[in-house]
């Protein structure tokens, strides 16, 4: 299964909802609380170019927010992006 990053904040109702949808799919997640480190918030501002948490990766692929991973789970294609296919 492909590596997943998540940077995001403990209080944050999408990102609780992006988690549990990653947590479903059993996928292993390494997540970054910007509130904890303030230095991650620019690092993840400068990766993705946005400020709203979440902001998700799997493998070296940005998916987006929360919006965009459950979009993706709609289309079909986040099971294939977490087992690293792209098709």
């Amino acid at each position: 299964m492909t590596s997943v990053v998540m940077y995001m904040t403990s209080w944050c109702g999408f990102c609780a909802r992006a988690r549990r949808l990653l947590n479903e799919k059993n996928a292993q997640v390494t997540e970054f609380d910007i509130d904890r480190d303030p230095g991650l918030r620019a690092e993840m501002m400068q990766k993705s170019g946005r400020r709203t948490v979440p902001q998700i990766w799997i493998g070296d692929e940005h998916i987006g927010g929360c919006d965009d991973l459950f979009a993706l789970e709609r289309s079909g294609q986040l099971d294939k992006k977490l087992q690293g296919r792209s098709e």
